[in-house]
């Protein structure tokens, strides 16, 4: 048969969705002949036009977009809004209905069709959703997210839109605010930066001058006095009692974003000189509260004085990791119907010098930043942002000239403001809304706390920890034998201790077997096993200490506290993040229409499944 297209059904709604943004300059659906499976279709000679034109055009009237006012909650609880359904009166007049389209089973027709599909998509050479799962540059979702449900996107721009080079930004961040210490009074002398001494997610106690890694239940699993690490016996004496509560602002301070490097090396370098008396005396008494204080105002001095953002918009090539791939994801968003939503702290001519040089040259046709985004809003004071209102200028003049207004425009610039204004401004509200940024207290926890927008992380250092997690897979394994080996000869070991226990009060032992065990064999037999489980603990020991190195010397793993256990920063992700990953242009590798379903949660029991599994699938009454 020359000249055809053989598509399946389902596969000819996907190729109308991926031509969301085309439109065909002929009929794009002529009419088919219908055969027991497939659809097949006279393949035309088709011109394609770039537009930015809406979802509902899609094939004509071959489909129906769900609208807000008449959408449902699906069986995973969520909107509905945004799919696509096939009109039945077009495919009458095919002479077809919704059912003629399927023979057999939906289970046989599904699993055929996803068979078919990822075959096309390997094809293509289109990595599937699964796939992408299982990559550094993944999305991975917390919360089921349908994005097709999702009427606009927010940014924030600095480690979100803007990636940095940790070692430049935050290197010069330090530079100033030692600079400042040293006007202060301060001895800095012979200091220097260390990006490695520190790791987002960890936690500063402004008390002690520690910083500490906590699980996600609280308890302190590292810490780091100054710049030496403590044992664990000085860990648990110091910590044993006590769990880190980011409520208690006065003592803890989490670092929530890659910008607290600087601030946390510096201070951290400082206790040591503090410890060391090396601090003038004309400084006042100072104590490690104190002394945080004191870094925090250099380090804000060099960010209010303006000269570190001077420096960088002035060679941004130095600071700035250029991703061209990430002005494109923003287009797809746009021309899939989605408003895009620029919302920063940065003042106007930082973000409009940042963009600039981060995106227009990557973009088609002459584009600017400016046209990707329905509103831009800068100086916004999250997280005051999503909490209250703030009077809203419009930005008038490249020069950032502005003048008070009480109405937002799509295109508009503005200045303050709040996210009540940009909501009613759209009226667009909660859960239409998913934001997008790298801080989690100031982007993720309080858009969604107070106002339930949907939310996304970005945190880069995912990357680097996905493949240091890949190559310490035999190690780990390593460790998880011993540690099983362990427990199997601690088992035994415990079971012959109840014994003597039991004999020595005069009881039998559990078994026959142990009671009849004469004493020196059963002394015996319990030495031997002491002596394997200590010599078991000073190999699993170092292993341990050692877990995570491949991402951080001092501190392991970002996500994870000890082997098994998750992070307080993992923790937070989970419980304010709907989605993470590593950088906005992971977007590429899914559609604006994609449904992230979350992962099954293991549990401590789900050990039924290996019951089952090895009982044969009987249960027990």
């Amino acid at each position: 048969m020359p000249n055809l297209t053989v598509l399946s059904w389902p596969n000819l709604q996907s190729l109308a969705m991926a031509t969301t943004n085309l439109q065909f300059l002929q009929n794009p659906f002529p009419r088919p002949t219908f055969s027991s499976k497939y659809l097949v279709m006279r393949a035309p000679k088709m011109v394609f036009k770039c537009g930015c034109s809406s979802s509902s055009s899609v094939g004509g009237d071959a489909f129906s977009l769900t609208s807000s006012s008449k959408c449902d909650v699906d069986y995973l609880g969520e909107s509905t809004k945004g799919d696509l359904n096939i009109n039945l009166k077009h495919l009458e007049n095919f002479g077809l209905d919704g059912q003629a389209t399927l023979e057999g089973p939906i289970e046989q027709v599904a699993r055929l069709e996803a068979e078919e599909a990822g075959s096309l998509l390997r094809d293509l050479g289109i990595p599937s959703p699964s796939a992408a799962r299982l990559s550094p540059r993944g999305i991975f979702c917390t919360r089921t997210l349908n994005l097709r449900s999702i009427s606009a996107i927010g940014y924030d721009m600095d480690y979100t839109l803007i990636h940095y080079n940790v070692m430049a930004w935050e290197g010069r961040a330090y530079d100033y605010c030692m600079e400042n210490l040293k006007s202060m009074g301060f001895p800095v002398e012979g200091l220097a930066f260390d990006p490695d001494l520190v790791i987002r997610g960890l936690v500063i106690d402004k008390e002690k001058g520690n910083l500490v890694k906590a699980d996600r239940f609280g308890y302190v699993k590292r810490a780091m006095h100054g710049t030496k690490m403590l044992s664990t016996r000085a860990v648990s004496e110091m910590y044993g009692r006590e769990l880190v509560d980011l409520r208690k602002e006065s003592q803890w301070e989490f670092l929530n974003t890659l910008f607290s490097v600087s601030e946390a090396v510096a201070y951290m370098q400082m206790v040591d000189r503090l410890d060391d008396g090396v601090i003038p005396a004309d400084l006042g008494p100072l104590d490690y509260k104190g002394l945080y204080k004191a870094v925090g105002k250099a380090l804000f001095r060099a960010h209010v004085e303006g000269q570190l953002k001077s420096e960088i918009m002035s060679k941004p090539e130095l600071f700035v990791e250029p991703d061209p791939e990430l002005p494109l994801a923003l287009l797809d968003q746009k021309e899939a119907g989605k408003k895009l939503l620029l919302i920063t702290n940065s003042d106007y001519h930082y973000t409009d010098k940042m963009m600039q040089h981060s995106f227009n040259r990557f973009l088609p046709n002459d584009m600017g930043w400016r046209d990707l985004f329905d509103m831009v809003i800068v100086s916004a004071r999250k997280p005051e942002f999503f909490q209250m209102s703030h009077p809203l200028y419009e930005v008038v003049t490249g020069e950032g000239l502005m003048r008070p207004c009480f109405k937002t425009r799509t295109g508009g610039l503005y200045s303050g403001g709040s996210a009540q204004m940009v909501e009613n401004s759209l009226n667009i509200h909660g859960d239409e809304i998913l934001y997008v940024g790298d801080h989690i207290y100031t982007d993720v926890s309080q858009s969604k706390v107070h106002l339930r927008w949907r939310t996304a992380l970005i945190c880069r250092e995912l990357e680097e920890e996905y493949r240091a997690l890949i190559h310490s897979r035999a190690p780990r394994a390593t460790v998880v034998e011993l540690i099983n080996q362990k427990e199997v000869v601690g088992d035994l070991f415990n079971q012959l201790r109840l014994a003597l226990q039991r004999r020595t009060e005069g009881r039998p032992a559990q078994t026959l077997a142990a009671t009849n065990m004469d004493d020196r064999e059963l002394t015996e037999s319990m030495q031997k096993l002491l002596i394997v489980m200590q010599r078991l603990d000073e190999k699993i020991a170092p292993l341990l200490e050692a877990d995570g190195e491949l991402f951080n010397k001092r501190w392991g793993f970002l996500s994870r506290a000890g082997l098994w256990d998750k992070s307080h920063l993992m923790r937070q992700i989970e419980k304010y993040a709907d989605i993470y990953t590593s950088r906005v242009s992971n977007f590429l590798n899914y559609t604006p229409f994609m449904y992230f379903r979350s992962q099954e949660q293991t549990l401590a029991h789900d050990t039924y499944s290996h019951y089952c599994s090895e009982h044969n699938g009987s249960s027990t009454n």
